[in-house]
C-alpha cells in the first residue's frame, strides 16, 4: 500500500532577512561628500569615495551614534570594542575594489524585535519575537544603470553613478525565525518603523534607503536540518517581499517533491511575471577574503556615552501600541494605524493631552484626516489643522455643541486654512440644537408637511422613520442633536397627535 503524497502543510519554510538601512547623515561614512538623494550623477564624490592613492578614510561620528541607537532599539548587546574590515568586492560601482564593512567584531549583536500578526479572518492579533543576529556598519556601493538591449551588436552599455558610493549603511541580519511571507513583511515594516522613530533613516524603499534580501529554504515539518538556502534580491516593497517568499516556498516544495536539486543561488523577483528567476550562484564568505581595515582604528564605546545614547531613545512603536490599548482603550487596529508614523502618533498624543477624547480623536485621525492626507499626498505636519484645533473640535462634539455632521462640514476649511472650530461655529451659526421643545416644534412642522408619509408609517411602513429624520436634518442643516431628535421623533410618530 502506497502512502499519500506529501502536502504543502507537511513542509515549513525557514526564512531570515538581511536588511540594508541607509543612515540619514548629511555626509558619507568616511568622507565629507553629501548623501543627498537625487543629485546629478557623479557630483557627490571626492578622492576618498573614488579610492585615490594616498587618501585615508575618517569615520563619521554620527554614523556610530546612529548605529548604536539602532542596536539599542533592537535590544542588541553593544560591543565595547569593534572594528572595521575590508571585504573584497570587485565591481564597477565600488572604485576601491573593496568595501569597508564589519566582519567578526560588529558594533551590535544578539538582539530581537517583536512583530504583530493580524489574522485576516478573525482580526485577532498575535505576537512573535524575531531574533537579531547582528547589526554592523558599512559603506554602500554606487549604482549601475544598464542601457541598450542588443549586446551582440554592442549597442548595450552600462553607466556608473558613484553618488551612492560611501553612503553609510547598517546591515541588520535576522535569525532564521521567520516562517511565512506575512511574518517577513511584518518584520521588515516594524524594522522600518523603528528606524524612522529613531530618526536614523527615512526607510524609503523607492529610493533604496531600505533594501531587504531574503534567505529562504524549506524542510519537512519536524526536521532539524535546514534545506538548501536561496537568496532573493530586487524587492522594493513589503508586498513584493511577501509575494516573492510565497512563490519561492511553492517552487522549492515542488522541486523537492519532484526530486530536483535546489541550488544555493541568488534569485531576483520579477514583479511583472510575479516569479523569481536565477541570477547567479551564491558566493561564500571566503570569497570576500575579509581582513582588518588597516586605515581605521578600532572602535571603543565608552559606558558614559552608551548611557547617554540610551537615554535619548524615543518611545518605540511597540511600546506605544501597548500603551494606547491598555491606557487609552483603543483597539489594536487604531493603535497600529496611529503608531505607524511617529509624527502621527505625536499629533494624536498632543490632541489627547489637550483634552480630546482618545477614541474620538483616533477616529478623526485614522478616517477623515487620513483620507485627506492620502488624497493630497501630504504628511500630517503639512496640514493647517493643528492638534489643538482637533482637540477643540472633538470637545465641541463631546459636549453636544455641534454634531458630527457639522464637524465634517467644517473640517475641509480647518484642514486647508486652520482656525478655531469654536469661532467658525459661532460665526456661521452652526451650534447644535439641543433644546427638546425647539426640536419637538421642528418635528411637528415636518410631520404636518408630510401627512401621506405619516399615514403610511402608522400603517406599518416603519422604514419611513429615516425619511422623517432626513427632513428634520434638512430643515436644520444638520444642526439638531441626532440622538435626541430620534427619541422625540419616535414618540411623536407613535402618538396619534400631530
Amino acid at each position: 500500500m502506497t502512502s499519500a503524497a506529501p502536502t504543502k502543510t507537511q513542509y515549513e519554510a525557514v526564512i531570515g532577512l538581511e536588511t540594508h538601512c541607509q543612515l540619514s547623515t548629511k555626509t558619507k561614512i568616511f568622507s565629507p561628500s553629501s548623501t543627498a538623494f537625487g543629485a546629478d550623477p557623479n557630483t557627490h564624490i571626492d578622492p576618498i569615495v573614488l579610492g585615490m592613492p594616498g587618501v585615508l578614510p575618517v569615520l563619521n561620528q554620527k554614523v556610530l551614534e546612529y548605529a548604536v541607537k539602532a542596536g539599542l532599539a533592537l535590544n542588541c548587546q553593544i560591543a565595547p570594542y569593534s572594528k572595521f574590515d575590508r571585504k573584497q568586492y570587485f565591481y564597477p560601482d565600488l572604485p576601491k575594489n573593496y568595501q569597508i564593512s564589519q566582519f567578526d567584531l560588529p558594533i551590535a549583536e544578539h538582539g530581537w524585535l517583536e512583530i504583530e500578526l493580524v489574522d485576516r479572518k478573525t482580526h485577532e492579533v498575535s505576537r512573535k519575537r524575531i531574533g537579531i543576529t547582528r547589526l554592523h556598519m558599512e559603506e554602500d556601493a554606487g549604482k549601475l544603470v544598464h542601457a541598450g538591449s542588443d549586446r551582440l551588436s554592442g549597442s548595450a552599455y552600462s553607466l556608473v553613478d558613484f553618488n551612492r558610493a560611501g553612503v553609510p549603511l547598517v546591515e541588520i541580519v535576522s535569525e532564521p525565525d521567520l516562517r511565512t511571507g506575512q511574518e517577513a513583511a511584518e518584520y521588515a515594516q516594524e524594522l522600518r518603523r523603528i528606524m524612522r522613530y529613531l530618526g536614523v533613516s527615512d526607510g524609503n524603499m523607492q529610493e533604496g534607503s531600505l533594501r531587504c534580501d531574503v534567505n529562504i529554504s524549506v524542510r519537512r515539518v519536524g526536521a532539524e536540518k535546514f534545506g538548501t538556502k536561496v537568496e532573493i534580491k530586487n524587492m522594493n516593497s513589503f508586498s513584493a517581499i511577501q509575494k516573492a517568499i510565497e512563490y519561492e516556498i511553492d517552487r522549492q516544495i515542488a522541486a523537492v517533491e519532484a526530486g530536483e536539486p535546489i541550488y544555493q543561488e541568488t534569485r531576483l523577483w520579477e514583479e511583472g511575471r510575479q516569479c523569481t528567476i536565477s541570477m547567479r550562484l551564491k558566493e561564500g564568505s571566503s570569497d570576500y577574503r575579509y581582513f582588518p581595515e588597516p586605515d581605521l582604528p578600532p572602535i571603543e564605546v565608552a559606558p558614559q556615552q552608551l548611557a547617554t545614547w540610551q537615554q535619548e531613545l524615543p518611545e518605540l512603536p511597540a511600546h506605544k501600541r501597548t500603551r494606547y490599548e491598555e491606557s487609552l482603550g483603543l483597539s489594536p487596529y487604531d493603535a497600529r494605524v496611529l503608531t505607524d508614523e511617529r509624527q502621527v502618533a505625536e499629533y494624536f498624543e498632543t490632541a489627547v493631552q489637550l483634552g480630546a477624547d482618545p477614541k474620538l480623536a483616533a477616529n478623526w485621525i485614522t478616517q477623515d484626516i487620513a483620507a485627506y492626507l492620502n488624497a493630497a499626498k501630504l504628511s500630517i505636519t503639512e496640514i493647517a489643522l493643528q492638534p489643538e484645533m482637533l482637540a477643540e473640535m472633538v470637545k465641541l462634539i463631546a459636549d453636544n455643541t455641534i454634531s458630527t455632521k457639522i464637524a465634517k462640514d467644517i473640517l475641509p476649511d480647518l484642514l486647508t486654512q486652520g482656525g478655531s472650530p469654536q469661532a467658525i461655529v459661532e460665526e456661521r451659526g452652526l451650534s447644535q440644537i439641543s433644546d427638546p421643545e425647539e426640536i419637538g416644534a421642528i418635528i411637528d412642522d415636518v410631520l404636518a408637511a408630510h401627512p401621506d408619509e405619516l399615514e403610511k408609517y402608522r400603517a406599518g411602513k416603519k422604514k419611513l422613520q429615516g425619511f422623517f429624520v432626513g427632513q428634520v436634518m434638512k430643515r436644520t442643516s444638520g444642526r439638531v442633536d441626532p440622538k435626541l431628535t430620534n427619541q422625540i421623533l419616535i414618540k411623536k410618530l407613535n402618538s396619534q397627535e400631530v
